[in-house]
């Protein structure tokens, strides 16, 4: 009977003792969790985003042309031999003039049969196979492209295309137009700022964008009248403008 006691009072005491730790731990928890520092909410940074365009003007170097041969004929064979001649000789007057070959780059030939058809409209039964032969043609020499393009339409050239001027090398024209771009953007920043009353801080992000005004592309349909004379061209002028998006902390 003793030993029957003595277990259900050594049960009653361990669970008074347990909930007692479990009622101290909770108050425990509470009291810290109310003393506890609570962490500092981070505020949202400011900022102020602008851009900024620099633009620079440039003296074309360099011009691109594509010159090819248009032939026609009922005969694919001979079509074919007859493009051909003609469209070497075009080559061989441009090496001849000083253009290297790596900058003669054939980027089209062509052969296909065309039905051919009557006044009324209605297939003849004829087939004319028509052949094309393009090179695309880099000239160095400004000054030289107008007599390129004359001696090319005597050698048997009768399609030109694509006439555009460029500028070889333009890595200090972009560091001129970026630097220029920058200072517009950081002086839009600063007027910003101080018509809002705040200050401007660090650069957040930055990033740029090139684009150019395209000089203009001539097509030019030779003929006869267009071998006997010279071709007048100007290069004109080029424009590069560089854009740039800065974001900027403000205090």
């Amino acid at each position: 009977m003793k030993t029957k006691t003595l277990s259900i009072g050594f049960t009653v005491s361990t669970i008074a003792i347990l909930a007692a730790v479990a009622l101290l731990s909770g108050c425990a928890s509470r009291a810290f969790a109310q003393t506890e520092t609570p962490a500092s909410v981070e505020q949202p940074v400011r900022t102020v985003t602008v851009s900024g365009s620099g633009k620079v003007y440039l003296t074309p170097d360099i011009a691109y042309v594509t010159i090819g041969v248009h032939t026609e004929g009922y005969d694919a064979t001979k079509a074919v031999a007859e493009n051909n001649q003609s469209a070497q000789e075009v080559i061989d007057t441009l090496k001849a003039m000083g253009i290297d070959s790596k900058d003669i780059q054939t980027t089209n030939f062509s052969i296909y049969p065309q039905q051919e058809y009557d006044t009324d409209g209605k297939p003849t039964g004829e087939i004319k196979y028509v052949v094309d032969n393009s090179v695309f043609v880099t000239v160095r020499d400004l000054g030289q492209i107008g007599e390129v393009l004359d001696e090319t339409v005597k050698s048997g050239a009768n399609s030109i295309s694509g006439i555009q001027f460029d500028v070889a090398d333009k890595t200090a024209a972009q560091a001129e137009a970026r630097k220029a771009a920058v200072i517009n953007a950081s002086t839009k920043a600063q007027e910003l700022a101080e018509a809002a009353g705040v200050t401007l801080g660090q650069v957040m992000t930055i990033s740029e964008s090139t684009s150019g005004v395209p000089t203009p592309m001539y097509d030019v349909r030779a003929s006869v009248a267009m071998a006997e004379s010279s071709v007048p061209v100007e290069a004109g002028q080029m424009t590069l403008m560089i854009e740039v998006n800065i974001v900027y902390q403000i205090k």
